[in-house]
């Protein structure tokens, strides 16, 4: 249920629509959007990866699907306010549809969030709202939760809070431990994303509060 008044803000892609993903890693989920990129009913086309160090793989991963790449780091400016507003600049120059954080590991400030505000999203490895932060499935295991999973959402300006567009459940096995736990969340988790990309960039979206409707 929507709550009356509730803001709203509806987003109709371009064909196909225009996606910034933001690395700070590998790029393992950023591999997996790449692959169903070239697949021509998709929808979707990484347009640039951008990263906040030099060392992240992504960039390259990027490069050579031929994507525009970049990086801003927070030690070369002089306070994160400043690093935010550069930020945000960097992917605007993109015109993005959509930005994806694949392992994006700072937390994007007020004008970024406000640019880009139903437009970012994020995956977490719990359910949430249960498990929040960076320790979400070694939590979820000492709690003893017998299923976990992976969610993706809108960002907003708490930690894990924004708008659920997707959640899918991963059982917790008896001989799990955390490392175990977290590698088959992630095969859950880069699936979810690849799947909810495609149909936000086919179908469009409507967000309704903390409700998310697909197909605007």
């Amino acid at each position: 249920m929507t709550t009356p008044n509730a803001p709203v803000r509806s987003v109709t892609p371009r064909r196909p629509a225009r996606v910034v993903v933001l690395v700070s890693g590998g790029g393992s989920n950023l591999a997996a959007l790449l692959e169903a990129t070239r697949e021509p009913g998709y929808g979707a086309q990484v347009v640039a990866v951008g990263a906040d160090r030099d060392s992240a793989g992504g960039l390259a991963l990027g490069a050579e699907a031929g994507a525009a790449t970049f990086v801003e780091r927070l030690g070369d400016h002089a306070d994160r306010a400043a690093w935010d507003a550069a930020l945000t600049a960097r992917v605007a120059e993109h015109d993005p549809d959509l930005v994806v954080s694949a392992g994006f590991l700072k937390l994007c400030g007020p004008r970024f969030l406000e640019r880009f505000e139903g437009r970012y999203i994020n995956t977490h490895n719990t359910l949430l709202p249960a498990f929040p932060g960076m320790t979400g499935p070694r939590d979820a295991l000492e709690y003893g939760v017998k299923i976990t999973g992976a969610t993706l959402f809108f960002v907003d300006a708490g930690v894990d809070t924004g708008a659920i567009l997707a959640q899918v459940a991963v059982p917790v096995q008896e001989d799990d431990d955390v490392e175990t736990l977290t590698e088959r969340i992630k095969v859950a988790e880069r699936a979810q994303l690849v799947e909810e990309v495609g149909r936000l960039a086919r179908e469009g979206w409507r967000l309704e509060g903390r409700t998310v409707r697909v197909g605007a």
